[in-house]
């Protein structure tokens, strides 16, 4: 999304074209930068490592998987319990007999797509709300904000659970309510970043050379924003794979028989004390995935205090 609304004018101004191939490539060098900077830190490695993990475990689930996820076959069946004399449940089966493990590896490809699709979405809407207000600031900024703060002013969970609610249950509708709520506090971080950087000797060169404000915000203000922000979409990411588990456990998430950590662990919640293994792994799961990013946050966010 490369194209800002002017709020001086009623229309929208695009990027020329090769401005957007400027941009792009300005995003990619200094994230391929910060990825360098990695080798640096052995807490980053570790969360990466586990984040590499469950992508390469999704990615491989159909080759990885033992039965399909949704395929009924030993109710109640323990970990290590052997199928027909050729096949073991590593992990188990849970009360309608589909195997965890299975279930869980395609679970992994449901998370590690939709969290970062709605946290991308989100950060789209809030980065194009805060370099605008940060920039334009005024009667923009004052609206923006005000805006801002009536959504940040409900509790999320609620939120979402309101926002879901409404529209249904749907991967679509969990991205929109995912991006309606976590917006407003991007839009905050970047406004604050925006109005910092827009004091700085470049911008106001940029201004003097006659440069368009969609090329001033992307060009010259973004690409300097870009280190916190990494930071906070790896926490984010987090919390947004979080709620997405969450949701599911509410029966707010993907409808079933999808494979989803947060329906695995509702289904099987109230027998947890008898069969710990039906919600354990997934809570696993799901745990260690969020340590992975939180892991490689705390990395980026040193690296940068030491910069």
């Amino acid at each position: 999304m490369l194209s800002l609304m002017c709020m001086g004018h009623s229309l929208t101004c695009p990027l020329p074209p090769r401005e957007r191939v400027r941009v792009r490539g300005l995003l990619l060098l200094r994230l391929i930068s910060t990825l360098v900077q990695l080798r640096s830190s052995w807490v980053s490695l570790i969360g990466l490592g586990i984040i590499l993990f469950w992508v390469l475990a999704a990615l491989a689930a159909p080759w990885l998987a033992p039965f399909p996820p949704n395929a009924t076959l030993v109710p109640f069946a323990p970990p290590g319990t052997v199928f027909e004399g050729s096949k073991t449940f590593l992990l188990g089966t849970d009360h309608l007999g589909r195997d965890i493990l299975s279930r869980m590896l395609y679970g992994a490809r449901t998370v590690l797509v939709y969290a970062p699709l709605a946290t991308g979405c989100a950060y789209m809407v809030g980065i194009v709300m805060g370099l605008t207000a940060g920039y334009k600031r005024g009667w923009v900024d004052a609206l923006l904000s005000r805006l801002s703060d009536i959504v940040l002013s409900f509790p999320v969970l609620v939120l979402y659970v309101l926002v879901i609610a409404t529209v249904g249950a749907s991967a679509v509708n969990i991205v929109l309510a995912i991006t309606f709520a976590s917006a407003p506090g991007i839009m905050r971080i970047v406004r604050g970043l925006t109005l910092e950087l827009r004091q700085r000797d470049y911008v106001a060169a940029a201004q003097l050379r006659g440069e368009s404000t969609p090329h001033i915000m992307l060009v010259e203000i973004l690409p300097n924003a870009l280190d916190p922000l990494i930071v906070d979409a790896c926490l984010r990411l987090g919390y947004v794979t979080i709620t997405i588990g969450v949701l599911g456990f509410l029966g707010l998430g993907l409808p079933p028989p999808t494979p989803d950590w947060g329906s695995m662990i509702s289904e099987t919640r109230t027998m947890a004390q008898v069969f710990p293994w039906m919600a354990l792994f997934p809570c696993l799961a799901l745990s260690s995935l969020v340590l992975g990013l939180n892991l490689l946050a705390d990395g980026l966010q040193g690296m940068a205090h030491r910069v």
